[in-house]
């Protein structure tokens, strides 16, 4: 319940902005070839910055 609210006063009072802001910068990466890499991350983010409460941040590199 509480992480259900703490995400949504989230995306209300910013986090809509700074996903939407994660998604912008990843558009802008994908210009070059060689920022594809961090425009995906840039996308990673992004949605993680939507709501983050109840996720956790696990790296995928070997």
């Amino acid at each position: 319940m509480l992480r259900l609210l703490g995400n949504i006063i989230w995306f209300l009072f910013g986090g809509i902005i700074m996903g939407l802001a994660w998604y912008a910068f990843g558009i802008l990466a994908f210009i070059s070839i060689i920022g594809i890499p961090w425009g995906r991350a840039c996308f990673v983010m992004g949605t993680f910055s939507f709501f983050p409460f109840g996720k956790e941040a696990i790296s995928v590199m070997c």
